[in-house]
């Protein structure tokens, strides 16, 4: 509980992080040190040391879940800019002041219960669960502890459990608050309502030349074009290049020929399994004895087995499947144990291994030749291709003598039809983008190197700046824009309506009945929705909106005018269900438990040694 208490409370940054947050972006700056701490003391909280090993290690703890988290190990100056010595440095802060209240208390550990502790620590067990001193021992190497220091912090933190489970481990969530959350989360409604649209209202007239004009002046900024860059395009890469090779079939042979040992392939079979109770786990076993196929059991037990896959046994993570699986006969199956228990494998195909013939892989034969040409030539090709730039030789040019393709695109700033190269990176195409558009026209741009020992060229031969399209270019789309703005003007206001009738005492059947509908009678639902999903939250927001009177109009999340009456409401009844009363609680005294370890850290007050501190970091982390 204490950790789960720590974690929460540590996600209050107004409440616990804030000062100290001011630690780490001023670059521990706050001139709060004290003479008298010692040299090895980073900081100070009513009588207890933070010293600079204990900082280090859980800082070097909260740096490798940090890289966890973001994949990669964050430098220095990352951890400062995250705040990391900070939140260190807090939560170190934290855990002295409670560790001063429980000794202030007289609280205290038996050795038996240390014993206890260390035999249940996951991070020492074996796989039977037990203890084992070796892993005890390998642990605390990793961790940089001493078995002294592992017992201490052992000791500290039952006192610190102790304290706090003693404190809030029997806080209830009251009765009323408990009853008063189920209302608003189990609380039913019903209405009955009906749905607006364009056949309910008026035709709406089409927009004059006029009108139109008149849009287009007010809305321009909404109809501009981009900025679009024509560029002609040459890619060289090995891949590139081998493309414009053709290898000759004796060529072929004689690499096949060289090669074939090399290519022997993985024998692959097709597997399926079906996981077994007891009493179908003794009929294919009988089964298995009077040499039923295993289609006959499967079906006469009623089951569906899952397909794995055609694989080879390097491609199989489960021991037990890949042994039992390879050990069969085409259309065997075994009997073996799982994790949910027993289960049949049967294997219905078998492709062989071995060494492929030459017509299997003359294509990668082929290719591999056409590689390594490539790869030889490349440097040399890349050399004649600058060498022809510099003399001014268009794209085109160059393309077709060297057989290689060439892309044209009228690229926008976000680079999407650079896809017209085939495989070219995501990388690479937003450095290519970066590129055309700070390209000046008709000058020689240099190459750009691509991911995978490649080059671009590029020419950019015009430039279409963004500019206010006409109504001529327009016409359409402006229209159908004003003519969907006068259509939901015109059905909001027929809401409107609606609901001023019902505000006059109309039914809602009459009201309905004026506009050629007849209104719906919802299940019941609750805030959040019905479980049908006929009645969305907007709408089911609007009705628990008012009392049993209430009506009004919501639009949908799907975008329908909807109009209604509440017909019903139903309250529930008694506390919250056991688990989301339970969840509760444990959120009301994660929250006493924020306040309280604020407040006992704020009234143990915490000095810095900012010498100290920096020094640890300078000397451990490289700041």
């Amino acid at each position: 509980m204490l950790d789960s208490l720590r974690v929460f409370a540590k996600s209050w940054p107004g409440k616990i992080m804030g000062g100290f947050l001011l630690v780490g972006l001023a670059g521990f700056g706050i001139n709060n040190v004290i003479a008298d701490l010692g040299s090895n003391t980073v900081a100070k909280v009513g009588n207890e040391d933070i010293t600079s090993r204990q900082f280090l290690r859980a800082y070097q703890s909260q740096m490798n879940q940090v890289a966890q988290q973001l994949g990669s190990v964050p430098t220095a100056q990352d951890a400062m800019n995250l705040g990391i010595p900070s939140m260190v440095l807090q939560s170190l802060a934290q855990d002295a002041a409670i560790d001063q209240l429980a000794g202030d208390f007289g609280l205290g550990v038996s050795q038996s219960k240390l014993s206890e502790m260390l035999r249940e620590d996951p991070s020492f067990q074996n796989a039977l669960g037990a203890f084992n001193p070796a892993s005890f021992t390998q642990v605390l190497q990793m961790s940089g502890l001493t078995e002294a220091e592992y017992f201490e912090d052992k000791s500290d933190e039952a006192r610190r459990q102790q304290l706090i489970l003693s404190l809030f481990g029997d806080t209830q969530l009251p009765a009323t608050a408990s009853n008063l959350i189920n209302r608003y989360v189990a609380d039913q409604r019903t209405i009955e309502y009906f749905a607006l649209s364009e056949t309910n209202i008026d035709t709406v007239a089409e927009p004059t030349e006029g009108e139109l004009a008149a849009y287009l002046s007010e809305h321009q900024a909404e109809f501009r074009t981009v900025e679009t860059r024509n560029v002609q395009m040459l890619r060289l890469s090995t891949a590139d290049l081998a493309a414009t090779k053709t290898i000759g079939d004796d060529a072929i042979a004689a690499e096949y020929e060289r090669t074939k040992t090399t290519l022997s392939k993985a024998e692959r079979r097709t597997i399926q399994q079906v996981v077994l109770n007891a009493d179908q786990v003794t009929a294919f076993e009988a089964g298995l004895a009077a040499g039923t196929p295993f289609e006959t059991l499967v079906s006469d037990a009623g089951l569906s087995p899952t397909d794995l896959g055609t694989l080879a046994q390097a491609d199989i993570n489960d021991a037990g499947l890949a042994n039992a699986a390879f050990g069969l006969a085409e259309g065997g199956f075994a009997v073996i144990d799982g994790v949910a228990g027993k289960r049949a494998v049967h294997v219905s195909a078998i492709e062989a291994g071995g060494v492929p013939t030459l017509d299997e892989v003359r294509d990668q034969v082929a290719n591999a030749l056409a590689m390594s040409e490539a790869r030889n030539e490349l440097a040399d090709v890349q050399d004649q291709i600058e060498e022809l730039r510099a003399a001014f030789r268009p794209l085109s040019e160059i393309a077709q003598r060297f057989g290689l393709d060439l892309y044209e695109a009228d690229v926008t700033s976000g680079g999407a039809e650079l896809s017209v190269i085939p495989d070219l990176a995501a990388e690479d195409r937003s450095r290519v983008t970066q590129a055309i558009f700070k390209a000046e026209q008709g000058a020689l741009t240099a190459a750009l190197p691509l991911a995978g020992n490649g080059n671009l060229w590029f020419d950019l031969n015009a430039i279409e700046p963004a500019r206010d399209q006409t109504l001529d270019e327009v016409r359409d789309k402006v229209a159908e824009t004003v003519m969907a703005e006068r259509v939901n003007n015109a059905i909001m206001a027929a809401q409107q309506d609606a609901v001023t009738r019902l505000d006059n005492g109309e039914a809602i059947a009459d009201v309905a009945a004026s506009y050629n509908l007849f209104p719906q009678l919802s299940a019941p639902f609750t805030r959040f929705g019905s479980e049908d999903g006929t009645i969305d939250s907007a709408v089911a927001t609007a009705a628990f909106a008012g009392d049993a009177s209430h009506h009004g109009s919501a639009v949908s999340q799907a975008g329908e005018f909807i109009v209604f009456a509440v017909t019903d409401l139903t309250a529930a009844e008694g506390p919250l269900e056991e688990a989301a009363n339970a969840s509760l609680e444990n959120e009301a005294r994660i929250g006493i438990y924020g306040d309280f370890v604020t407040a006992v850290r704020d009234d143990a007050r915490m000095v810095i040694n900012q010498q100290a501190l920096q020094q640890v970091l300078e000397l451990n982390t490289g700041l």
